[in-house]
Order: C-alpha cells, then structure tokens, then sequence
C-alpha cells in the first residue's frame, strides 16, 4: 500500500512539475525563453494594438515585441491574448497573462494589484469629434453633450469625476464608439490621445472625425505585470531603456502614429521608474 501510494505522489509531482515548465510563464528571473510568452495587448487599437486576422499591428506590440525578444522569446512564440480595459489586471493575476502592454495608465489603485514597469510613454486624453462639429472645444464645452468612453478605463473615471454635467455612456471597446460618433448617437469620444489619432487614420474614418487637441490629463503607460515581481520588471525596465537608446522606440511610433500627424507630447521618450 506504501509503494502505490509513494507511486502516486511521486506520479503527482512530475504531474506539477512538467504543468509548470510548459506554463510559459517568467521563471523567477525573469525569463520567457523557448516556452514562449502570453502577453495582452488591444485588439482594437489601431496604432497602438489591432488584430486583423492572424496579424498583430501597433506601437503597443511593436514595444511587446521587443521586450519579448530582450527576454530571450521570438515574435514566433508569443500568444497573443485580448486584454480589454476592464480586464486587465485579472488577467496579470490570475496568470492568464505573463505581462499587459495594452495602453496601460499607471495610477496608484491599479498600483494595488498589479505592478508596472515604465512608463514607457506618456499620452493626454482628448477628445474625438465629427469633423464638421465646432461646438466642442475641449472639455469644458461638454456639459449636456452625450460622451462615449469605455468601461474600466480611467477615462470615463476622470470625466465622472471632473464634468458631472456630461451624458457618459461607457461601451465595451473604444470601437463601438465610433460608430456612434459618425450618426450622431453621440458627440465626442474621449480617450488618450495616441488611440483617437489612430482611429482618425482609418481608410474608413478619414475626413469625417478630428481630435480637438486639447489634452487634459497626463497618462504614463506602463508594462503591467504580477504584483511584486522585481525581477520580470526589472528585465523589462531595461528593455524599454534599450529600445529608447537604440532609436528603435521612435522608429516604431513614426511607423505607427506618423500616418496620423501625431506629436508626442512633453517627456517623451520617458525615463522609466525604478521598479519596486
């Protein structure tokens, strides 16, 4: 009975022990490795994350990719997941996820679940109008107007908190938005700037929107990963260094948000925090 019972522990612990090699997830220095690595990203961003088929476009992935490979893992081995801003921490703490490159604000609640490397850029929400609209000028003018913002995202938090007099509605994805926007079931969408610019340079929305460039906050995006470990974020601080260093940041923004006439704003490229 001792034999077969040793057996089956013994038969347990391989069991673990291999579950936990093919997880994908970081080792505790950090590494992805041959295992490969799941990231999250924006599936809805153009500019920053898209999905069109089995392709993956945006400065967001772009800044994945790099990380990733400075972790020791090829573009060929990363899994792409869906990471919707509601989501997003879930993701990093329930391993879903090794870490969330998806236009990820750092602030002090999100700070409380997940730790950040970065920032790695520093966006200013705005607003995205119909071209032809001149009513609105920024975010005082919106008292009455009918906004539309996502759920989760501290964009619709920021308007809840600073222009009562606004009519959110909050949708799924910045996507659903612009629908609305173009027949007028709402006025103004309102996110980070480096998103509404990338929506402006759709084929299909060219002409017919405008971002009023107005920004009204400051948001530093960073590279979420599971609380308390030092050790991934440090790996991934140094690769977003490098790829400032070695002109690779700027030339993926120029790729991706050049098209729209987009300027980073003031302290970019930023120097990352230190991690703790």
């Amino acid at each position: 009975m001792k034999a077969r019972l040793g057996a089956v522990a013994a038969a347990a612990a391989l069991a673990l022990t291999l579950a936990a090699c093919g997880s994908g997830q970081p080792s505790a220095t950090g590494g992805g490795g041959d295992s490969g690595l799941k990231i999250g990203i924006k599936f809805d961003q153009p500019g920053m994350g898209l999905k069109k088929g089995s392709e993956y476009s945006g400065f967001d992935v772009d800044v994945a990719k790099y990380v990733a490979k400075a972790l020791g893992t090829s573009e060929d081995k990363i899994t792409w997941v869906q990471a919707p801003s509601a989501q997003r921490e879930t993701l990093i703490q329930t391993g879903q996820v090794d870490f969330v490159v998806a236009t990820y604000s750092i602030t002090d609640a999100r700070k409380e679940k997940v730790s950040f490397a970065g920032p790695y850029f520093i966006a200013g929400q705005d607003l995205l109008v119909r071209a032809d609209d001149s009513s609105i000028t920024g975010p005082d003018s919106l008292d009455g107007k009918k906004l539309c913002s996502v759920t989760g995202s501290t964009s619709a938090q920021k308007v809840k908190d600073k222009y009562p007099g606004v009519q959110l509605q909050e949708f799924g994805t910045y996507s659903e938005c612009l629908p609305a926007l173009q027949t007028g079931g709402v006025d103004a969408l309102t996110t980070d700037d480096t998103i509404l610019a990338g929506y402006a340079a759709q084929e299909q929305y060219k002409g017919k929107f405008k971002v009023v460039g107005k920004p009204f906050s400051q948001e530093n995006y960073g590279i979420g990963l599971k609380k308390g470990d030092t050790a991934l974020c440090q790996k991934v601080t140094d690769a977003i260094k490098k790829m400032v260093s070695d002109g690779s940041w700027q030339k993926a923004l120029d790729a991706n948000l050049g098209p729209a006439g987009y300027k980073p704003g003031a302290g970019n490229p930023p120097t990352p925090a230190a991690c703790s």
